[in-house]
């Protein structure tokens, strides 16, 4: 089989995205397991030094806990109880694509060779990556700041034998998991249970994956404009270069060159129009489209260089003799990216809820509700009700997570970002925008199929043609649910080009 080289080298999103759905084995390159082993021995060499000063979270207590400092003979016990304590998680489990992701990422932070972790820890990490094992984590508790604390202590319970696992999507005791597999829980020796829930690999994880799932809604959102717009006998002029580049704006430039080329060889754009101009939801989609696009690559620089980051507290530079701590684990950075792209996917879904909207109300020579025979049938009336009722609740949705803090651990922690929370809900909002798109979808394609399909720009034909084959045209009502989820399936499921 062949293996993923998990190397010092900096990763890009595509990377992870590719061994996130990879089923080859991961292990360590060799210079990342000896920076792991070199920052070992130094933090080791420290601790062995009787005129060692008290060092926080090595040899102390946490939070407002860090002026107590323990023992020697009990520094293992204060990492297992570390562990044990902070795994407070609720709520719904992590997506197990989240939680590889969660993995991959904590491995790369701590291989950087400045967390102190032993090799042993690490390797039992790709051991649960490579069996397909993954830690049950519950997705509420995190206040993104001393990083993802619950969350994480979550993943890393069943290196200690404790906690839940999945094999085969099925919840079992780590215990059990752990005795079968022959392996002995592990015994955390100094700073090591600290280095594994301070990070921000939760929100880092939904951030990551979130970032896949926008790239291929502003794929969809551009591709579904240019549909639309050809079934409603919409106006192209809003899409000519030269609109755009007088604004300077790359994300709509971007948006109307991608219109254009779907459009491109429409017989339907030389008709003649009857409009002047069409409404906003049409006219004005590269420059609303584009605005998300330009939220969507700022964040991509921030997430990009958090996956190469070392987040956890405190760090260790035996190149420069010491042990400094700060506060890497604060989750600002991707919390307030976070926020902003949330409401970028909701504008996506928010237009696209308004041109599906226009296709149904029986205008440009369409039947109300795109129906053959309105009045003894509906069409599809109710479907925009449903993409009204996601976009309302994205709205709500959209409220930022990162404008709040609450004063934590008796007033150490007093300023937080909230950024898991504003993870969690960008994955809902995600969920929200796709379903929306796919209901203007089956909407631009219903229409499209009233009207004759020949002159349609073949890009747009083909798209047409392949939907036809997962979803038939509607001549009288049908039963509209598993057309509506058909469409979502068929629509993200796919490579972008197919």
């Amino acid at each position: 089989m062949k293996v993923n080289e998990l190397n010092l080298d900096r990763w890009s999103l595509e990377l992870v995205w590719d061994w996130v759905e990879s089923t080859n084995d991961v292990a360590l390159s060799p210079a990342a397991e000896h920076a792991i082993v070199d920052c070992r021995k130094y933090l080791e060499q420290r601790l062995n030094d009787p005129s060692e000063p008290t060092i926080y979270g090595v040899n102390t207590g946490f939070g407002d806990l860090a002026h107590t400092r323990v023992g020697s003979d009990q520094l293992s016990e204060l990492q297992r109880n570390l562990l044990i304590s902070h795994a407070c998680g609720v709520g719904t489990d992590v997506p197990e694509q989240i939680v590889k992701s969660m993995l991959l990422l904590k491995i790369k932070s701590l291989s950087k060779g400045h967390s102190g972790i032993q090799l042993q820890t690490v390797q039992r990490l790709i051991d649960h990556l490579n069996g397909r094992i993954y830690p049950v984590i519950p997705s509420q508790g995190s206040l993104g700041a001393s990083g993802d604390l619950a969350p994480l202590a979550h993943m890393v319970l069943p290196l200690i034998g404790e906690g839940e696992v999945k094999v085969d999507g099925v919840s079992v005791p780590a215990s059990d998991v752990l005795a079968a597999k022959g392996w002995t829980p592990l015994k955390l020796g100094a700073k090591e249970g600290l280095a594994l829930i301070n990070g921000t690999q939760l929100m880092l994880g939904y951030g990551v994956m979130s970032i896949k799932r926008l790239e291929r809604i502003a794929y969809w959102a551009d591709a579904l404009c240019a549909w639309s717009l050809e079934a409603w006998m919409g106006r192209p002029e809003p899409f000519e270069a030269c609109i755009h580049q007088v604004r300077n704006q790359v994300g709509a430039e971007t948006v109307a060159g991608n219109v254009r080329q779907w459009l491109e060889g429409s017989e339907w754009q030389k008709k003649p129009r009857q409009q002047v101009q069409d409404p906003y939801s049409f006219r004005c989609t590269p420059q609303v489209h584009g605005a998300s696009r330009n939220s969507l690559y700022a964040a991509r620089d921030v997430f990009e260089n958090e996956v190469n980051a070392v987040t956890d507290n405190p760090l260790i530079f035996p190149e420069m003799d010491q042990i400094l701590s700060g506060g890497n684990f604060h989750g600002q950075p991707l919390a307030l990216h976070l926020d902003a792209l949330a409401l970028a996917a909701h504008e996506w879904g928010s237009i696209s809820e308004r041109r599906t909207f226009k296709l149904l109300s029986g205008k440009q020579g369409l039947p109300a509700f795109l129906s053959a025979n309105p009045g003894l049938n509906s069409g599809l009336m109710i479907a925009q009700y449903t993409s009204a009722s996601l976009v309302s609740q994205n709205k709500q949705l959209c409220t930022p997570s990162s404008a709040d803090t609450i004063d934590s651990s008796n007033g150490q922690e007093d300023h937080v970002s909230m950024g898991a929370n504003g993870a969690l809900k960008l994955w809902k909002v995600l969920d929200n925008v796709e379903q929306v798109l796919a209901v203007e979808c089956l909407t631009a394609a219903q229409a499209t199929s009233l009207r004759d399909e020949s002159g349609m720009a073949p890009r747009l034909l083909k798209l047409q043609q392949a939907f036809r084959d997962v979803v038939p045209f509607s001549g009288t009502d049908v039963f509209l649910q598993p057309q509506m989820l058909a469409a979502r399936e068929w629509m993200f499921s796919q490579d972008l080009d197919s």
